[in-house]
C-alpha cells in the first residue's frame, strides 16, 4: 500500500523539523498511541492498540529515522508486531518546503501487514493505513500549530495560547 499527500502547516521549517523528532510529540500523533520513549538518534521504543475490522491488537515496535537532512527531508520508518494478530510494518519519505504560510509537509508512505490482519482484505487494509496516516499528519499539523493536548484550555488568556512551535522558539513580540 502507497499514500501520497501533504499538508501546509503554518510554522517554520526548523519548527516543524523539531517537532519530528520529539518523542512526546509523535506519542500525541500515532493514532492509538499509549507509550513512546526514546529519541532521534537511537530510535524510539512505542505501544500502540490498534482495531482494524474485527482485530484488536496491540503493537509493540521501533521507529528509526534516517537519511536526515535537516531541516528539509528524512525517512521515518517502523515495524511493529501484534502478538496473534500479525505484524505491521512501513515507512514514509518525508519533505518539508518553505512556504508563504509557513512548511509546505510532504510525505510518501508505504506499509505492509502480515498473520490475521492480512487476512481481512487489502481493501480494508488499504483504507484502515490511509486513515492512519491522513490521522497522524493531521493530528500533527495540530500540535505544530498549537493545538495539541499540551495547548492551554480554550479559554485562557490570549498570551498564554502559546503553541508548540511558539514555546518552543519563544514569542517575537
Amino acid at each position: 500500500m502507497e499514500l501520497k499527500d501533504e499538508r501546509d502547516i503554518a510554522a517554520p521549517p526548523q519548527a516543524v523539523w523539531a517537532a519530528l523528532l520529539d518523542a512526546d510529540v509523535l506519542r500525541q500523533c500515532v493514532p492509538g498511541c499509549t507509550e513512546m520513549d526514546g529519541n532521534a538518534d537511537d530510535g524510539f521504543t512505542a505501544t500502540v492498540v490498534q482495531k482494524v475490522g474485527p482485530v484488536k491488537a496491540t503493537f509493540k515496535g521501533e521507529v528509526t529515522l534516517s537519511d536526515m537532512k535537516p531541516p528539509y527531508s528524512l525517512t521515518i520508518a517502523g515495524a511493529g508486531k501484534g502478538g496473534p494478530a500479525g505484524f505491521a510494518s512501513g515507512g514514509a519519505d518525508v519533505v518539508l518546503t518553505p512556504s508563504e504560510t509557513g512548511t509546505l509537509l510532504s510525505y510518501d508512505v508505504n506499509a505492509k501487514v502480515g498473520g490475521k490482519i492480512a487476512q481481512l482484505g487489502s481493501r480494508l487494509i488499504d483504507s484502515f493505513a490511509s486513515k492512519m496516516a491522513d490521522q497522524f499528519f493531521d493530528d500533527f499539523k495540530k500540535v505544530v500549530e498549537g493545538g495539541g493536548e499540551d495547548a492551554p484550555a480554550a479559554d485562557a488568556p490570549a498570551e498564554e495560547k502559546k503553541g508548540w512551535v511558539k514555546r518552543l522558539i519563544g514569542s517575537k513580540d
